[in-house]
C-alpha cells in the first residue's frame, strides 16, 4: 500500500505544470531590458549556410512589456520587423504588429489579443489580416516570443510545462503545447562554454525530430536552438551577443 501511495506521489508530481497566460510568471525578474541577436543559419552536414540575423530587444515601456524583432537577410534580400506587446510580470499578449519587406514588396499584418480570441487590428493601415478572428478556448500566449516566455518559467531537472502558444495569423488554432527539461549540457556560447538547461518538444508532431533549446543556467537566456527541417536540414539559431 505504501509503495502504491509512493509511485502515486512520484507520478503527480512529474504532471507537467500548466502555464498560464495572465498568471505571473515565477522567474519573470530573468527577463531583463536587453538586445541579442543571433545568427540563424541552415545545416546539412558538414556544410552550414548562413540565413540571416536575428535581432531581439526587450523593453519595459508604459507599465508594459515590449519585445522587438528584426531579421536581416541578403539572399533573397528580407528584412522582417516585428513589435509585441504585454502585460507586465504575466507577458499576455496585448497586440502584435509584423512587416515584411521582399523585393520591394511590403506585406503589414496587425493582431489583437483578447482572452478568448485574436483579431485583425482594424486600425491598422494596409493591415492584410484585418478580418482574421480566431477563437481561442483559454488565453494564449503569442509564439512568436515563446523563448522570453521559457526564459521566465522555472527550469529544472525533471521539470516540464503545458503552455497554450498561437503563431499570429498561422494556420493552426491556439493549443497546448509540452516542452520538457530534458538534461543540462556545457555547450560554446559567445564568451565561452556555458552550462545550459535543455528543453525539448515536438510541437505537437510526434511523427518529427524534437527540436531543442539550450537555456543559460543563471540567466535562462537562450544559447542555442535546434530544430530538423522536412528533408534533413537542421535550421540553427546561435547567441551572437
Amino acid at each position: 500500500m505504501l509503495a502504491a501511495l509512493g509511485l502515486a506521489s512520484s507520478l503527480a508530481t512529474a504532471a507537467p505544470t500548466a502555464v498560464d497566460a495572465g498568471k505571473p510568471l515565477p522567474r519573470f525578474d530573468l527577463l531583463k531590458e536587453s538586445t541579442h541577436h543571433y545568427l540563424r543559419f541552415m545545416q546539412s552536414g558538414e556544410s552550414s549556410v548562413p540565413a540571416d540575423i536575428w535581432t531581439r530587444t526587450v523593453r519595459f515601456e508604459q507599465g508594459a512589456v515590449r519585445i522587438t524583432q528584426r531579421w536581416d537577410a541578403s539572399a533573397p534580400a528580407l528584412t522582417r520587423l516585428i513589435d509585441s506587446w504585454f502585460d507586465k510580470d504575466t507577458l499576455r499578449p496585448r497586440s502584435h504588429q509584423r512587416v515584411s519587406e521582399r523585393d520591394g514588396q511590403k506585406t503589414v499584418e496587425g493582431f489583437l489579443f483578447a482572452s478568448d480570441k485574436i483579431t485583425g487590428m482594424p486600425d491598422l493601415a494596409d493591415n492584410t489580416q484585418k478580418a482574421l478572428q480566431v477563437p481561442s478556448p483559454e488565453p494564449t500566449f503569442n509564439f512568436e516570443t515563446d523563448i522570453e516566455t521559457l526564459q521566465t518559467l522555472p527550469l529544472a531537472a525533471g521539470y516540464e510545462a503545458s503552455i497554450n502558444f498561437y503563431h499570429p495569423g498561422g494556420a493552426t488554432p491556439p493549443q497546448r503545447y509540452l516542452f520538457k527539461v530534458s538534461g543540462s549540457a556545457t555547450i560554446a556560447g559567445p564568451a565561452g562554454p556555458v552550462d545550459c538547461w535543455v528543453v525539448t518538444t515536438d510541437y505537437n508532431r510526434p511523427d518529427m525530430p524534437l527540436s531543442t533549446f539550450w537555456f543559460a543556467k543563471g540567466t535562462q537566456l537562450m544559447v542555442r536552438q535546434e530544430a530538423t527541417l522536412p528533408g534533413g536540414k537542421k535550421l540553427i539559431k546561435a547567441l551572437i551577443d
